[in-house]
């Protein structure tokens, strides 16, 4: 007998009204952050009643983790750094899978729009996102310091490189950058990062004679 894996029917139904529920809540956290979105409001944008949200989402909470954890996704599907095992390969292939990172983000505005919107907020200890964000952080600077320790390892950078002052200054940059860039879109995002990375590199790579 011939099986068909796809979905189909009422649970095929369900799966793109999920998809189509995160991308409307995601738009309207991005809009208005967390605590000014409500779920009425991404109720209409969907065609559904309030109650009809909540039966694909117990809570508004619950539908935040599955927008954050769908741009995580994204993230490590391009650039793998939110596994905790993970590396992003030797020493500079750090910084230039950093500099992919923000080409990507060039072109996804709107998610950038909500990253910074709910990290903003999630400042504060009682933010639903707060975890999640502080997470995110020490994720992607462990990643991207082991990729550093790496590169000293293998003699491609220099031994006194501080691998985790550098890789939080590199998010540093690619946050304020961003931040920037919502601001004014005539600011050159990628071009001024991949500037920013290129000075760095020279730097952790150059010989004892450097300044």
């Amino acid at each position: 007998m011939k099986t068909d894996a796809t979905p189909r029917g009422s649970y095929a139904v369900g799966v793109e009204k999920r998809r189509l529920i995160i991308e409307a809540a995601a738009d309207e956290f991005a809009a208005h952050g967390y605590r000014g979105t409500s779920l009425a409001k991404i109720a209409d944008r969907v065609g559904l009643t309030q109650q009809g949200v909540l039966h694909y989402f117990r809570t508004k909470q619950d539908l935040l983790v599955a927008v954050l954890e769908r741009r995580d996704e994204v993230d490590d599907e391009t650039i793998g750094l939110l596994d905790p095992d993970s590396s992003m390969g030797h020493g500079v292939e750090a910084l230039h899978r950093l500099v992919r990172l923000m080409d990507l983000n060039a072109r996804r505005r709107g998610m950038i729009q909500l990253f910074t919107v709910i990290v903003g907020e999630s400042v504060t200890t009682d933010h639903p996102a707060h975890a999640w964000a502080r997470r995110r952080y020490h994720l992607v600077r462990s990643a991207i310091a082991r990729s550093l320790e790496l590169g000293i390892e293998d003699g491609s950078l220099q031994p006194d490189v501080d691998a985790e002052a550098v890789a939080s200054a590199l998010v540093a940059v690619m946050d304020g950058l961003q931040i920037q860039w919502l601001l004014d879109d005539s600011v050159d995002l990628v071009g001024r990062f991949r500037g920013y990375v290129a000075r760095l590199e020279a730097d952790l790579t150059a010989g004892p004679e450097r300044a």
